[in-house]
C-alpha cells in the first residue's frame, strides 16, 4: 500500500486517544462501586471507545491518500507501433494535383491528410502512435503512446501554417529516435507523407540506413503529388544532362536501396490517399506483445467512507444512552 502524504501517518497515533480517557459516569459519580454491576453498559463502554478510534483511525488514512502501485500487464494483440511523420511545408496547403472527389471538392492536403489519419487512428486499438512534423525542420509532438486521446488531439493541432521548405532527413531521424526509447513489440513502422522530398546530406543517409537495419522498421511513404509534379514511378524519366535526379525520385531510390522493407505510395486525390491509407492498414496486423499500464486503485473514499459509518454507529449508539437521573 502506497500513500500520497506518509507525513500524516505520523497522526496514527491519536487514534487511542479515546482508550486513554475515561467515561463520563467515573467523573459524575463519587463511587462507582455503588452502581450495581451492568455487563451490557460495559461492552457498549468498549464499543464506543473502539468504534471512536476506527474513526480516528481511517479518518487518518483517508487523509493519507492510500492507494495501490501501477501495475504494466502484457497483452498480445494486433497492431504495430508506428510514428506518423507528417510533411508541414507551406505546399501542403495546396490542393491535391488531381480532380476532387467524395465531396471534398478544394480540400488541401494537410486537410485531407488529417481527416484521413483521424480515421485510421480510430480504427486500430492496439496500436503505439507517435507523431513528427516537418518543414525546415522536424518538430517532436507526441512520442509512442497508447493513448488514442493524446494521439488524436495532436493530429488535430497540426493544422498550422507551414515553412517553404522540406527537410525529409530531420523528420525522418527525428521519427527514429523514438523507437530508441520503446521496446519492441514485434512490428515497427514509419508512416512518411509528405507532398516531395528534400536532398540528405551522406551523413544523414547512413544515419538513417543504419537505425533502419538495426531497429527493424518497415518505411511507408505516401507522396501527395504536386499538380503538374513527377511520378516516383515513371521509369522511362530521365533528367537533363549534367541535372541532378529530382529529390522525390532521388529519395525514392534511396529507399529502395535499404535492406528495411518499403512501400510507396502516390495520391492525386483524397480518395487515393485513403486507398494508400486503408493498403498500410492491411498490411499492419501483426501479432504484437505490449505492456498496458493499469492504473493504482484509490483507497481515500473508501477511507471516509467506513470513519463515517463509525461515527454514524457512535451517534446511533449515543441515542441510546439512559441519561443520568437527576
Amino acid at each position: 500500500m502506497l500513500f500520497n502524504t506518509y507525513w500524516l501517518l505520523f497522526l496514527l497515533p491519536l487514534a487511542l486517544l479515546p482508550l486513554l480517557l475515561e467515561r463520563t459516569h467515573s467523573r459524575t459519580y463519587s463511587w462507582v462501586d455503588l452502581l450495581p454491576k451492568d455487563r451490557l453498559s460495559d461492552l457498549t463502554g468498549l464499543l464506543l471507545k473502539i468504534l471512536a478510534v476506527l474513526a480516528l483511525l481511517f479518518i487518518v488514512l483517508g487523509l493519507a491518500g492510500p492507494h495501490t502501485a501501477a501495475q504494466q500487464v502484457e497483452r498480445v494483440g494486433e497492431g504495430a507501433q508506428l510514428v506518423l511523420t507528417i510533411d508541414r511545408s507551406a505546399s501542403m496547403d495546396d490542393p491535391f494535383s488531381g480532380a476532387m472527389v467524395s465531396g471534398h471538392a478544394g480540400e488541401s492536403k494537410s486537410a485531407a491528410a488529417r481527416r484521413l489519419i483521424t480515421d485510421f487512428v480510430n480504427q486500430r486499438k492496439n496500436d503505439m502512435f507517435g507523431m513528427v512534423t516537418f518543414s525546415n525542420s522536424a518538430m517532436y509532438v507526441m512520442p509512442l503512446t497508447q493513448s488514442r486521446e493524446a494521439i488524436l488531439a495532436a493530429i488535430d493541432a497540426a493544422g498550422g501554417p507551414g515553412l517553404f521548405q522540406t527537410n525529409i532527413g530531420s523528420g525522418l531521424t527525428s521519427a527514429l529516435a523514438m523507437f530508441e526509447k520503446t521496446p519492441d513489440s514485434g512490428s515497427r513502422a514509419i508512416i512518411l507523407i509528405s507532398d516531395g522530398a528534400g536532398r540528405m546530406g551522406a551523413d544523414a543517409q547512413q544515419k538513417i540506413r543504419d537505425w533502419l537495419d538495426r531497429m527493424h522498421i518497415t518505411v511507408y511513404w505516401i507522396v501527395l503529388r504536386q499538380p503538374g509534379g513527377l511520378s516516383i514511378f515513371d521509369k522511362d524519366f530521365k533528367p537533363k544532362e549534367d541535372e541532378p535526379l529530382p529529390p522525390e525520385i532521388e529519395l525514392h531510390q534511396y529507399f529502395q536501396t535499404l535492406r528495411t522493407e518499403y512501400h510507396p505510395y502516390e495520391a492525386d486525390d483524397p480518395q487515393s490517399l485513403a486507398l494508400a491509407i486503408e493498403d498500410i492498414n492491411r498490411k499492419e496486423k501483426k501479432p504484437i506483445r505490449y505492456m498496458e499500464q493499469i492504473p493504482g486503485r484509490d483507497y481515500t473514499t473508501h477511507c471516509f467512507a467506513l470513519a463515517a459509518l463509525m461515527i454514524g454507529m457512535l451517534l446511533g449508539i449515543k441515542l441510546l444512552e439512559v441519561r443520568t437521573w437527576r
